[in-house]
């Protein structure tokens, strides 16, 4: 699925709090997030306007599952870099979400409230994915998703982007 963002590639000066190593570690996830959807794509293209089969609706809970895995990645990067403490306990993917969305006395937000309200519908497909039977995934309930996850991942960019070239 080739997302075509208009986020701003050329990088301008680096926020001076997000160190070069956090910098390339983040770029590099969300390239690999890129590829992953590029490679998903035909699958998930192919899905958009018909009831896929059960392997397929399998296939895709797995994309969807890596695709918000992915983004935890980049949270838990930053996160381990420019905070005091990860997130723990039971609700921890939940509370580094919304830690990423909040300004921290370390940090600008990294991603919008916005972007936010967008990935929370893609953590409670993983939390479910993770813990539930395959035959229990609902198809009607993963289409909006799919149809979704180009657009959010333009958006995470953009975030992202703006985070790592914001000057403090």
């Amino acid at each position: 699925m080739k997302a075509v963002c208009l986020s701003n590639t050329s990088r301008r000066r680096g926020n001076s709090i997000v160190s070069p190593d956090l910098q390339e570690e983040v770029q590099l996830e969300l390239a690999l997030l890129k590829q992953m959807l590029d490679e998903s794509g035909s699958l998930l293209r192919s899905v958009t306007d018909r009831r896929p089969t059960h392997t397929e609706i399998l296939a895709v809970a797995a994309v969807l599952h890596s695709f918000y895995s992915g983004v935890e990645n980049i949270f838990k990067r930053v996160a381990a870099s420019l905070e005091s403490n990860l997130p723990r306990g039971e609700s921890w993917h939940r509370d580094i979400l919304n830690s990423m969305a909040s300004e921290t006395p370390g940090r600008s937000a990294v991603i919008s409230g916005d972007l936010r309200k967008r990935l929370k519908p893609y953590l409670e497909f993983r939390h479910f994915f993770r813990h539930a039977y395959t035959f229990l995934l609902k198809w009607e309930r993963m289409l909006p998703l799919v149809l979704d996850c180009e657009r959010t991942m333009c958006l995470l960019e953009a975030d992202i982007d703006a985070f790592l070239t914001h000057e403090s």
